[in-house]
């Protein structure tokens, strides 16, 4: 069985403010078809709208009801994403 790699995203919500970070994981086995994308932990006030094995396509509502693509393209100062 192929070893998964594990990292964590923050998620932020645009209508409420509401963030958190998800605890993700993806097959390292470049071979495949799909990455293998699986969401093992989502911060409180999120939840999966809509599953798939593509981040692009994985939707998450948040509990303001707002939904949005779990990698979706961000607008972040040079650097990369804020840390909480």
């Amino acid at each position: 069985m192929a070893a998964r790699d594990r990292y964590s995203r923050k998620l932020e919500c645009s209508q409420c403010g509401n963030t958190g970070f998800a605890e993700v994981s993806e097959d390292d086995t470049p071979s495949r078809k799909t990455r293998g994308f699986e969401i093992d932990a989502l911060p409180g006030g999120f939840e999966t709208e809509f599953a798939s094995s593509n981040p692009r396509k994985h939707m998450i509502r948040c509990r303001c009801g707002h939904k949005f693509k779990f990698e979706q393209t961000t607008a972040y100062a040079p650097g990369g994403e804020p840390r909480a």
